[in-house]
C-alpha cells in the first residue's frame, strides 16, 4: 500500500512539473505523426513571435528610408485665396498682382481701401545641403536595422530550442505512458493471480484490496501521462503556428542524442543577442556624435515660385524667391550639453548591461555542463538499477506464486521498477534538453 502511495506521488508530480498545465487539447483531435525536424521547419515558418520580430525588423528599415529627406529636397504646393482692407495688405496684394495705377497712391485709397482679393498659387522647394548631424543620425538608424535582425535571429534560434524542448517533453510524455502501461498489464496480472488464490481461500481479503488499490492507481497515473500527450501536442500547435486540437505521435521510440560537447567552450561574443546589444551601443555612439555635430553651422537652399491674381482661375503675375541659408544656433540654455551627458550615460548602461548579459551566460553555460554531466552519470546509474530490478521482480513474482512473500512485497518491487524506467526516460530527456539548450548558449551569429 505504501509502494502504491509512493508510485502515484512521485509519477504525478514529475509529470506536472516537466509537462506543466497546458490548455487540455481536445480528446477527439487528429493524430499526426511529428519529427523534429519538422516540427522546427513548421516553427521557423509560422511562428508568431518570429513573425513580429520579423515586422520590427521591416519597421526599422522603413526609420531607416525617413532619413533619406537629409539628400532629397521638399516641395510643397498651395493654393491660397485671402481677402482684406488691410492698408498695407491690400497694397501689398496689387504689387504682387502687379496691378498698381496712379490712382492707387491716392491717400484717401491708400489709408481706406476697399476689400482686396488675392488668389497665390505657390510651389516652395527646400534642399538641405549639408547637416552633418543629420548624417550621423542616419547611421544610427543604419546600426538600428542591424540590432533587429541579430534580434531576429536570436527569435528564431530561442524558438527552435522552444519547440525542441516541447517535443522532448513529447517523448517523455510518451515514455511515461509506455512505463505505466506495462505496469499496469504487471498489476492486473497480479490482481488476477491474488483474486484466485483468494476465492480458493489461499491468502486474505487485504491482499486483494492492496492489488485493486494497485491497479486503480497505475490506471489513473496512465490517464494523466495520456493527458500530458495533449499537452504537450498542444504547445507544440501553439509553436508551429497551428490550431490546437491535434495530437502528435512520435514515429520512432525517442533515442539519446548526446552530441561530443566541449565543456571548455564559452559563450562567444558573436552570439546574436550579443551582438544586437553591440549594434545598439554603436548606434547610441552614433547619435551622441549626432548631438555634438548639431554644434556646428547647417547649409540649406530654398526657393518658391508664386503666380498672383485678383481673379479665382486668374496667373497674372508671376515670381520667385531663391537663397541659401547658412543658420548656426549658438546657444541654445546648454539643451545640447544635457542630452550629450544623458546619451553617455545610456550608452554607459548598455555597456555595463552587456557584461553582465555576457557573465550570466556564462554561468548558466558553465551550469549546463554540469547538468549534463549529472545526467550522463545518472542514465547509467539507472540502467543498470532497471536490470536489477527487473530480476527481483521476477524473483518475487515467482516467490509469490509458491506463496513465499505476501503481495506488498511484489507491488512494492513492481513500484520500484516502474520509478526506476521514469527516471531513465526522465535522464534522458534532461540530458537531451541541456544538449539543447548548450547548442542555444553557444550558438554564433551568421550575419
Amino acid at each position: 500500500m505504501n509502494g502504491n502511495k509512493y508510485l502515484i506521488t512521485f509519477l504525478a508530480s514529475i509529470l506536472a512539473s516537466t509537462i506543466g498545465f497546458l490548455p487540455m487539447a481536445l480528446a477527439q483531435g487528429d493524430t499526426k505523426i511529428l519529427t523534429l525536424h519538422d516540427a522546427i521547419e513548421a516553427t521557423l515558418t509560422n511562428n508568431k513571435s518570429i513573425q513580429m520580430a520579423k515586422m520590427d525588423e521591416n519597421i526599422a528599415m522603413a526609420n531607416f528610408r525617413l532619413t533619406d529627406a537629409i539628400f532629397l529636397p521638399q516641395v510643397d504646393l498651395s493654393y491660397t485665396a485671402m481677402s482684406t482692407n488691410n492698408p498695407l495688405n491690400a497694397f501689398g496684394f496689387k504689387l504682387q498682382q502687379r496691378s498698381i495705377t496712379q490712382n492707387d497712391f491716392n491717400p484717401a485709397l491708400l489709408n481706406h481701401p476697399s476689400a482686396t482679393p488675392d488668389y497665390m498659387a505657390q510651389m516652395e522647394v527646400k534642399q538641405p545641403l549639408l547637416n552633418i548631424d543629420m548624417l550621423y543620425i542616419r547611421k544610427g538608424a543604419e546600426k538600428q536595422t542591424e540590432v533587429c535582425r541579430y534580434k531576429t535571429q536570436r527569435t528564431q534560434e530561442y524558438v527552435t530550442f522552444e519547440t525542441t524542448k516541447a517535443f522532448l517533453q513529447l517523448q517523455l510524455a510518451y515514455q511515461a505512458e509506455k512505463v505505466l502501461a506495462e505496469a499496469g498489464q504487471t498489476a492486473k496480472s497480479v490482481y488476477t493471480f491474488t483474486d484466485n488464490h483468494f476465492k480458493q481461500g489461499l491468502i486474505q481479503k487485504s491482499d486483494l484490496l492492496n492489488a485493486q488499490v494497485h491497479v486503480t492507481a497505475v490506471e489513473s497515473n496512465l490517464a494523466k501521462a495520456r493527458s500530458s500527450i495533449l499537452n504537450a501536442s498542444d504547445y507544440l500547435s501553439l509553436l508551429m503556428g497551428q490550431p490546437t486540437g491535434k495530437i502528435y505521435s512520435i514515429a520512432d521510440e525517442p533515442q539519446t542524442n548526446l552530441r561530443a560537447i566541449d565543456s571548455t567552450q564559452k559563450a562567444l561574443a558573436t552570439r546574436s543577442d550579443f551582438m544586437a546589444m553591440q549594434k545598439a551601443i554603436e548606434a547610441s555612439g552614433l547619435m551622441i556624435k549626432s548631438s555634438q555635430m548639431s554644434y556646428l553651422p547647417k547649409l540649406n537652399a530654398f526657393g518658391n515660385y508664386q503666380y498672383n491674381d485678383s481673379r479665382l482661375t486668374g496667373f497674372g503675375a508671376n515670381a520667385y524667391l531663391v537663397g541659401v541659408q547658412l543658420s548656426w544656433n549658438v546657444f541654445n540654455g546648454n539643451k545640447t550639453k544635457h542630452v550629450i551627458a544623458a546619451q553617455k550615460l545610456e550608452r554607459d548602461k548598455l555597456t555595463v548591461q552587456l557584461a553582465q548579459q555576457k557573465d550570466q551566460s556564462q554561468l548558466e553555460l558553465d551550469k549546463a555542463y554540469r547538468d549534463l554531466s549529472d545526467a550522463r552519470f545518472e542514465m547509467a546509474q539507472d540502467q543498470a538499477a532497471i536490470e536489477q530490478a527487473a530480476e527481483a521482480v521476477r524473483i518475487l513474482q515467482n516467490r509469490y506464486q509458491q506463496g513465499l512473500v505476501n503481495t506488498t512485497d511484489v507491488l512494492t518491487a513492481d513500484t520500484q521498477l516502474s520509478q526506476l524506467k521514469f527516471s531513465l526516460s526522465q535522464a534522458q530527456f534532461t540530458a537531451n534538453m541541456t544538449s539543447a539548450y548548450i547548442k542555444l548558449l553557444t550558438t554564433t551569429t551568421t550575419k
